[in-house]
Parts: structure tokens; sequence; C-alpha cells
């Protein structure tokens, strides 16, 4: 049984699709079914047919996803999807051959039956090696680094983590050269998600939420360490924190997901608060009822997971007192766009 990452486009554009389908779907559309080429060479030929304005060594690349997608993943093989609604990760047991559907919506001609296992397991749950390997900017890529399967096995089905052994290699399917192409910007929000669980652990979260909070224009009054009655930070606007929008926030360390029941919870607090809005901090993230409930509260309640708390921390870093900056400190760094993996 092998491990792939199969992502869902750029932004995750085709995400809820795939989940609700039950189905892992990739791009190019300019190109056929896949499953008429005898060869890689027959592939290669029809690549540089559909796209003559790309270079040689992106054709390679994108050869060897396409080989992989329809060729070498098989029936029984675990499917990895990083998804960009939340900051969660799929994974599903491959069910079906290759399939291509001509007459589908852009971007969902070429796919893969799927029975998805688990839809929302937290990125926290991953140890940074593995999430380092999730972060291949890549559509298609066998993940085999460090036992990466039966450690996959182990956090779908909830248990202990074993430890990593050996390096061998995840076979980077997208470039025949041997350069690893890594999702820069992914590897960066890896460590710093990191370096925060261990750093901000408990109601030090709570302060970095409330730092985050203050570079944004709130005025806010933090509970202190023990029993908060439901609500970590409050914040108003205004030179002394009077005028609306008046906001609770609760925060959650740890892996665990937030459900629905403590959600609820938040909004009755509110209303003890006074507060018109809520924010409600789960480091572990949210199970996908409790994201849809809040949908329904749009105008009232707001959801962060890790990805958002990093979002936010990074937009506002620069307005943080120089206390928070010792204990987080990052720089900027400018870096080339890479060029979308798809056609």
């Amino acid at each position: 049984m092998a491990i792939w990452l199969v992502r869902a486009g750029k932004g995750g554009a085709r995400e809820s699709w795939a989940l609700e389908k039950d189905e892992v779907i990739i791009g190019w559309d300019g190109m056929p079914d896949l499953s008429q080429f005898k060869d890689k060479d027959q592939m290669l030929d029809k690549l540089k047919e559909v796209y003559p304005d790309k270079k040689i060594q992106a054709l390679y690349n994108h050869r060897s996803q396409l080989w992989a997608f329809a060729k070498r993943i098989v029936k029984g093989d675990l499917v990895v999807l990083p998804l960009k609604s939340q900051d969660a990760i799929a994974v599903g047991e491959v069910t079906g051959d290759y399939n291509y559907r001509p007459d589908n919506p852009s971007f969902t001609k070429h796919a893969r039956g799927v029975k998805w296992i688990k839809q929302d397991i937290p990125r926290s749950r991953f140890d940074q090696d593995l999430l380092y390997s999730l972060g291949a900017f890549m559509t298609v890529c066998q993940i085999k680094r460090n036992n990466a399967e039966e450690r996959i096995k182990a956090i779908v089905k909830g248990g202990k983590l074993p430890p990593a052994t050996g390096f061998e290699d995840d076979e980077d399917v997208s470039n025949e050269d041997g350069i690893k192409n890594v999702n820069i910007e992914d590897y960066a929000s890896t460590q710093i998600r990191s370096y925060i669980a261990q750093k901000f652990t408990g109601h030090q979260l709570a302060d970095l939420i409330n730092a985050i909070l203050e570079a944004q224009g709130y005025v806010t009054e933090v509970s202190p360490p023990g029993p908060d009655g439901g609500v970590d930070i409050i914040a108003g606007r205004g030179p002394m924190g009077f005028d609306p929008p008046w906001l609770a926030c609760q925060v959650k360390s740890g892996n665990n997901q937030q459900d629905v029941k403590v959600m609820r919870e938040l909004k009755g607090v509110m209303q003890e608060f006074k507060a018109e809005q809520g924010l409600f901090v789960s480091w572990g993230g949210f199970t996908r009822e409790a994201i849809k409930e809040a949908r329904k509260n749009f105008f009232e309640l707001r959801l962060w997971d890790a990805g958002e708390v990093v979002e936010n921390l990074l937009g506002y870093y620069e307005k943080f007192a120089d206390e928070i900056k010792a204990d987080l400190p990052l720089k900027r760094v400018w870096l080339l766009v890479q060029e979308d993996d798809e056609i």
C-alpha cells in the first residue's frame, strides 16, 4: 500500500467537490483520456502538442504526475488531501481506477474514486516532517519518507503516533532531475505553527491572540489563568474599549477539535458579557458540524484554527509589542512566486 499526496487545485478550488463526490481530481483539462497512453513517451508527446509554450522540464514534471495519477496509484492506496477551507487534512482509500469524464466541469475531468476515512484531521496531529512532505509544491506525489505509511495510518486510527524511523526520500514524481520542489510558504507556515505549539501553550496562547487583537485596534482585557467563565478575552473599540463592536473571545490550545456544543456555549456567554460578536480560537481546529453552524452565524461569530491564527499573526506582526516579538522572532523574506504546478 502506498500513500499519495493529491491536492485539490490552487486555493483548494476542487476541495468541496472531492469530499462530496468521494473522489480525488486533478486539472490538466487540455489532456485527453490518460488511459490511452501505452508509455510515458506517448504521454510526453501529447503534452508537447497540447502545451507548446511550456518548457520541456515543466512537461517532464507534468508527465510524471499524470502518469502516477492514472497508472501508478492503485486500489487500496491511501490518498492525503491537505485542506484549504480549514486547518485540517483529509485521508481516504482509493476505491476505483482512473476515470476520464470529458463532459464534466473544468478541472474535474480526471478522477479516481475514494472512500474518505477521515475528512478533518487537524494538521497539529501530524509531525513536522510529515507536514514538510505534504507541503510539496506538486499536485500528485508519493509520500514515503520516515515510515510515513505507518505513521499516517496511526493518525487516522487516533492511536499513538509511532516514532519516525529511517529516511527514505519521498518519490518526487514531478521532478525527474531529482530536485525537491517544496512550497516554501507552506513550509514556513508549518515551522511557525510548530514553534507556537511549543512556545505558547495553555494561557500563553490567549496572550498571543490578545496581541493580535490589540494590533487590530481593539482595547482588550485578558482573564487571568484559571476559571474564566467561558471567556478569555473581552475587547472593544475606542480609547477605553467602550465603543462597538464588543467582542468576547475564547481560546483553546491543544490538538483537540472543538464541536458545536462548545461553540454554542460561547454564544451563551456572549450574552452574559453583552458582547455583540464572538471569536472562538481553537488551535486543534473544529469539527465540520461546528464550521457549518458558524457559517449560519457569520455576522456574530468567527472561528480561528491554527491556520487562521498564523495568517492574522503575519498580517499584524509589525504592530506587535517588542515583548511578543522577542518571544516569537520572525523576519520578512521576499520570494519569487512559483509557477502553478497544474495547467
